[in-house]
């Protein structure tokens, strides 16, 4: 009789792990002894807007945390220390590859501790529940599972490099209207199958050292002081790690009763000495102040902020050159919908591109609001497109404008007065006249969040700079922010205006906030003197130690005939027209959600007119989320970009020319008309409450039941070879032994390149369960895997499906027995290949 001793080992290890795991507690535990009550209280909420409190006498030093999740900012907002800007989430997910997601992850960890960032507060892992959704872009799917998968694999690239990670937002902050007051009413059910579930993965595998409780109440609670947190957070999953608030999400002593650690940010906030004296009063029990403290004291330990701990990791182990990680993630994200034949384009036989669009030459690479950071460069559609064709061969003509508000100006047509060097002098002044602080600054938008600036002790601020014009004619000069400003020009006051914040939500204010300007006639060549002043007394409130502006030009608009037709010509003399659409900033933001799925503009007009007289008209899609295509059967193609990062030009580039494959697969479905999409309202009832009456059917679940047909489904997306899916087939298994959690089914999946291109697939596994006894999707999402091949290759993909994904929830996760039908394929309606699980009775 052997003895299997690799189990032994195994014992042995878990063992050796415990203690450890022991003794740091004990050391944990001795360092919160060390702590008086108020030094405890104090270390519950943050120092000021992204770091914690430092504790000399026991060796902790403060921690860092900086908006991700598609970049690092670190602890300023600016341009002289700029940041990897990497492909919006949807792009991301898009790829369909937790292995992406991973490499997002670990290149993120190493902006972050080239920044000095000890915790990114990412990934965003809210559902699309409704494409108006205005913060879609910064989340994966409507999928929960493909969220999940992403989710944890981001997380897990974050923290193997030693830098915590935070899913965000818990739970169901699924749309932006009201975000701070609205009351998401949720069934259990699809609280669990959906919104929980997508958080779940991240949590219970990859192990997150951080999450982020939302400003939203979930069924009358907020999330702040939710028993959500406690169950199925801590209790079910396993989670220990700190509950970090959303910025002023923690309006009360109250939430320190429940299961939330870390208000942020400071140094104010409800706790503090409100808490101290709760204690004292016994309404709120020291051992709730305890356990946050060692939670938040086992945060600085794996981060490496804690003397005496080893952290996780002293340094990011995996490198890779940001830039060309950037490049691929845009190449891979990038989801082609539709093409006749006329992609790709070989660049030696292509002698007129017509680039037409806004967005080809003012490309939104991100999204706004808190997740924006300063990239050092921007690869346009329009550079991309010329350094692969070459200049000569490229034209460019705006077509439309797609620009509101404010758009800030070129530095290279800036001056600074004072260095003479590109940019301009920002200088703060007392109510005395005295200057406090002066720094010199290479953009016109600009964001003071932190930092050495005395805004609160300021009176005033003026920026300089002298501005040259590249053209002759009228030019509209402004500055968008909230308050009172004026413009000089020349010395002589041009314009003076008070800009009031429109709606109540403290981001979209503060980050996208209305903008006043001034007509004023240029001559190309010669300089402009350009002051502006903003009185800065008075501001009070979360933000008032917080400055947002933007100096620039309003998009010229007297025209909008003329340049369709300017595009028309372009592209009747091309042999090919590449029309760049999109979004613009006002569209797609952070603290508030969209009122139409519409182009803005005129771009959907542009786009008729351009195909009508080139029929080899390509479209590329710069919006972060779905947008309707009227004409999409008057174009020869569409490629899908999203916001593709500062590579996002090389990228499509790549894929224009055919040297990268569009990697790209739908992980939001993409409707025909608005009024088609099944699942829409994002705005709260007069009593502040957003029902989620749609129970588990939202996304393409939504759009099987209701039986309509969109533009373009969940999972679809074309590339430049053929594939045929040839077999599927699961192991016979004793099916009683399978319906346990945390079972998995390999399904075995055969397919084959049959084109003449090296390509990627993504294979898709749904579930569906006819005759259920209970409300169940018409099919749902249980597993996927990309795959590779070479022309003529048959690759076999092993997929796991997890059995807990064919549950319900009731109480309890509850197997229902019987045969499930799996289905295979290539989009949730493009399933040739099929196979029969059958569950034996519930574990």
């Amino acid at each position: 009789m052997s003895i299997d001793t690799s189990s032994l080992k195994s014992d042995k290890k878990a063992t050796m792990e415990l203690l450890t795991d022991q003794t740091i507690d004990q050391r944990l535990e001795s360092l919160l002894a060390r702590l008086s009550l108020e030094e405890k209280v104090r270390l519950l909420t943050g120092r000021d807007f992204w770091t914690t409190w430092p504790v000399e006498k026991i060796g902790l030093r403060r921690m860092l945390f900086s908006d991700g999740p598609t970049g690092v900012r670190g602890e300023v907002w600016d341009e002289r220390q700029p940041s990897m800007n990497f492909p919006s989430a949807t792009a991301i997910s898009s790829s369909w590859d937790p292995a992406m997601a991973d490499r997002l992850g670990a290149a993120s960890a190493v902006e972050a501790r080239r920044k000095g960032v000890d915790v990114v507060l990412g990934p965003t892992i809210n559902l699309h529940r409704s494409p108006l959704g205005g913060r879609h872009f910064e989340a994966f799917s409507e999928d929960p599972v493909l969220t999940a998968e992403l989710a944890a694999a981001y997380v897990a690239g974050v923290q193997r490099n030693g830098v915590g990670a935070t899913p965000k937002h818990y739970v169901a902050n699924d749309s932006e209207t009201d975000r701070f007051t609205v009351d998401v009413k949720v069934a259990e059910r699809p609280l669990r199958e959906l919104y929980l579930l997508a958080f779940e993965k991240a949590i219970v595998d990859s192990k997150a050292w951080l999450v982020m409780s939302a400003y939203n109440s979930v069924n009358g609670a907020t999330a702040t002081e939710n028993e959500l947190l406690e169950a199925p957070l801590n209790t079910e999953w396993g989670f220990d790690g700190v509950v970090i608030s959303d910025w002023t999400a923690v309006r009360s002593v109250e939430s320190a009763k429940h299961s939330q650690d870390l208000v942020m940010p400071g140094p104010d906030g409800p706790w503090g000495s409100a808490l101290v004296l709760a204690v004292k009063c016994g309404t709120v029990p020291e051992a709730a102040v305890d356990r946050k403290v060692l939670r938040i004291l086992q945060l600085a330990a794996r981060v490496g902020a804690l003397e005496g701990f080893e952290p996780v990791a002293a340094e990011p182990a995996e490198r890779e050159d940001p830039v060309v990680f950037a490049r691929e993630a845009s190449v891979a994200g990038t989801v082609m919908v539709k093409n006749d034949g006329v992609l790709p384009l070989a660049p030696a036989s292509v002698t007129g591109v017509a680039v037409i669009g806004h967005n080809a030459r003012h490309a939104r690479t991100q999204g706004g609001g808190s997740a924006t950071v300063v990239p050092e460069r921007i690869v346009t559609p329009l550079d991309g497109i010329r350094a692969a064709f070459r200049p000569e061969n490229v034209s460019y003509t705006v077509g439309a404008v797609v620009q509101e508000g404010i758009a800030e100006l070129p530095l290279e047509q800036l001056r600074n007065p004072v260095t003479g060097e590109p940019g301009l002098r920002v200088r703060f002044f007392a109510s005395t006249g005295k200057e406090l602080f002066a720094e010199d600054r290479r953009s016109t938008a600009l964001v003071w969040f932190g930092g050495d600036a005395p805004i609160a002790e300021s009176s005033m601020v003026q920026f300089h700079t002298h501005y040259t014009p590249e053209e002759t004619g009228t030019i509209r000069l402004g500055f968008s922010t909230v308050g009172h400003g004026r413009i000089f020009v020349d010395g002589v006051l041009a314009h003076e205006a008070s800009i009031e914040a429109t709606g109540t939500d403290l981001g979209a204010a503060f980050l996208a906030p209305p903008s006043a300007s001034v007509p004023l006639e240029a001559t190309a060549g010669v300089p402009l003197e350009v002051t502006v002043e903003l009185d800065l007394a008075g501001r009070a409130g979360a933000l008032g130690n917080a400055l947002a502006v933007t100096i620039g030009l309003e998009a010229d608009h007297t025209d909008p005939e003329a340049l369709i037709n300017d595009a028309v010509a372009a592209a009747r003399a091309a042999e090919v027209a590449v029309v760049v659409v999109g979004t613009n900033s006002r569209v797609e933001s952070e603290g508030y959600d969209r009122t139409t799925l519409e182009l803005p503009g005129l771009q959907d007009r542009l786009v008729r007119a351009v195909a009508a007289a080139n029929p080899r008209t390509v479209v590329v899609v710069n919006s972060g989320s779905p947008v309707l295509l009227p004409w999409r059967d008057e174009v020869a193609a569409i490629l899908i970009g999203y916001f593709g990062g500062q590579e996002f030009g090389t990228a499509l580039a790549d894929i224009l020319t055919g040297a990268a494959e569009p990697g790209g697969r739908l992980p939001t479905t993409w409707p025909g008309a608005q009024e088609d999409v099944p699942v829409l309202n994002t705005t709260p009832d007069a009593n502040g409450e957003l029902a989620y009456t749609e129970g588990i059917h939202i996304g393409y679940r939504a759009w099987l039941k209701e039986g309509t047909e969109p533009a373009y489904e969940f999972g679809h997306g074309l590339g430049y070879t053929r594939w045929t899916l040839d077999t599927a087939e699961a192991p016979g298994t004793d099916t009683s032994a399978i319906a346990v959690p945390g079972a998995v089914v390999p399904l075995t999946v055969t397919l084959t390149n049959t084109g003449t291109r090296p390509g990627k697939q993504v294979v898709q596994v749904y579930a569906e369960r006819p005759g259920s006894a209970v409300d169940r999707p018409v099919r749902w999402l249980v597993a996927s895997a990309p795959v590779w091949a070479e022309p003529g290759e048959t690759r076999t993909a092993v997929i796991n499906v997890p059995t807990r994904l064919l549950a319900y929830w009731d109480n309890g996760w509850t197997y229902e027995p019987g045969d499930y039908r799996l289905r295979i394929g290539t989009s949730v309606t493009e399933l040739p290949l099929e196979t029969v699980l059958t569950l034996g009775g519930a574990a």
